[in-house]
């Protein structure tokens, strides 16, 4: 027996636009209590912004957050699966890549997110 992501994934993913600024993404995120966002292109997910991303990006290097866009800090390129993948293939790509959250997308369009919590 397969177990598939699509089973799995968290259906509900918060996305912003490229061009938000990393405070309006902060405030974004404790509202929703997500420790992520998912950016996007014209619709089509390029990046995430997680916690450690803007501890790293903003804080450690002292810059405001105010100025700075999400696009500026967003990991790339987005490591990505498909809904129809099969659990074991997400956990070796997270093992593999050593990430936490693997968006769940096909054909450019955002499904869910697998993470290594919950």
């Amino acid at each position: 027996m397969t177990f598939l992501v699509k089973d799995y994934m968290r259906k509900e993913v918060l996305t912003v636009d490229r061009d938000m600024t990393a405070l309006e993404a902060v405030k974004l995120m404790k509202e929703k209590r997500s420790d992520y966002v998912m950016v996007l292109e014209k619709g089509r997910p390029i990046g995430i912004v997680t916690e450690e991303d803007l501890v790293e990006k903003i804080l450690a290097e002292e810059r405001d957050p105010r100025e700075t866009k999400v696009y500026e800090i967003m990991s790339q390129p987005l490591v990505t699966i498909d809904p129809d993948a099969g659990l074991s293939e997400a956990a070796e790509i997270m093992g593999n890549k050593d990430i936490r959250k693997l968006p769940v997308v096909k054909d450019g369009i955002i499904y869910g997110m697998i993470t290594s919590r919950e």
